[in-house]
């Protein structure tokens, strides 16, 4: 065998990593629906988490103009996770991309098996929430304005706009980006990919709720891909969010 100059096997592996790196075919055929997912998903979570989400992160308010918003400025960051996470994911589903919505969650699926599923975890997750609110750390966090415990209307209202808001973060998460990933990348990578991307969100937020964010991650990806739907799903984790800061006000 003929040894190959040091030289020359060098340059075909600068050649082999330039050629990786080219732009060439990135946005078409196989690869455009996947990177339009991945560029799109930390672009509209970076601009709602520094812009819209100030709500949710107290240490670091939105902005001053929604400072100024007073009580109503603490609903658009349900509000807002709704459209842009939400309603402008599935405007690339429809009109970028050309898929039906049903092929992203947004369907009944395997009603059965989600029904099952949902009955499983709503317990487990109220459960939990009975738990964390009883810790300082989720105390001082939840509810996100403590008007919301002055009375029963006032708190349906909270808990009809945090169902837009986990509406909003499921289609985004286990639908857009888990359902959307999984053709090229499998299922247990476009589940992977969805739950690191769901517990970065978390980052500010008490320890214990970023932890519960990846193996929560994980199980409603599993079940998003069971039930073949976001229905249950959505179900379950606004169960979780609702319970927490009921038990909250009534603790």
């Amino acid at each position: 065998m003929v040894a190959r100059p040091a030289g020359e096997a060098q340059g075909r592996r600068v050649k082999r990593f330039d050629s990786s790196l080219s732009l060439r075919g990135l946005f078409s055929g196989e690869n455009r629906k996947p990177t339009l997912i991945l560029l799109w998903a930390p672009v509209a979570l970076t601009v709602w988490r520094y812009y819209l989400a100030g709500g949710f992160f107290p240490s670091r308010p939105a902005s001053a103009a929604l400072a100024r918003l007073g009580q109503g400025g603490e609903l658009l960051p349900f509000l807002s996770a709704f459209v842009l996470l939400g309603l402008a994911s599935l405007a690339l589903i429809g009109l970028v991309f050309r898929e039906p919505l049903a092929a992203y969650g947004l369907t009944l699926g395997d009603w059965r098996f989600g029904l099952k599923a949902l009955a499983v975890t709503a317990p487990v997750v109220v459960v939990l929430s009975a738990f964390a609110s009883r810790s300082p750390e989720f105390v001082a966090q939840y509810p996100l304005s403590r008007a919301v415990c002055a009375s029963a209307s006032a708190f349906l209202a909270y808990a009809a706009a945090y169902l837009a808001y986990y509406v909003g973060f499921e289609i985004f998460f286990r639908g857009f980006v888990q359902f959307g990933l999984r053709e090229r990348f499998g299922d247990w990578y476009a589940i992977l990919v969805q739950t690191a991307l769901s517990c970065l969100v978390h980052i500010g937020k008490p320890s214990a709720e970023i932890f519960g964010a990846i193996v929560g991650g994980v199980a409603f990806g599993m079940v998003a891909f069971r039930s073949r739907s976001l229905l249950y799903v959505i179900a379950a984790h606004w169960l979780m969010g609702v319970a927490l800061d009921l038990f909250i006000c009534l603790g």
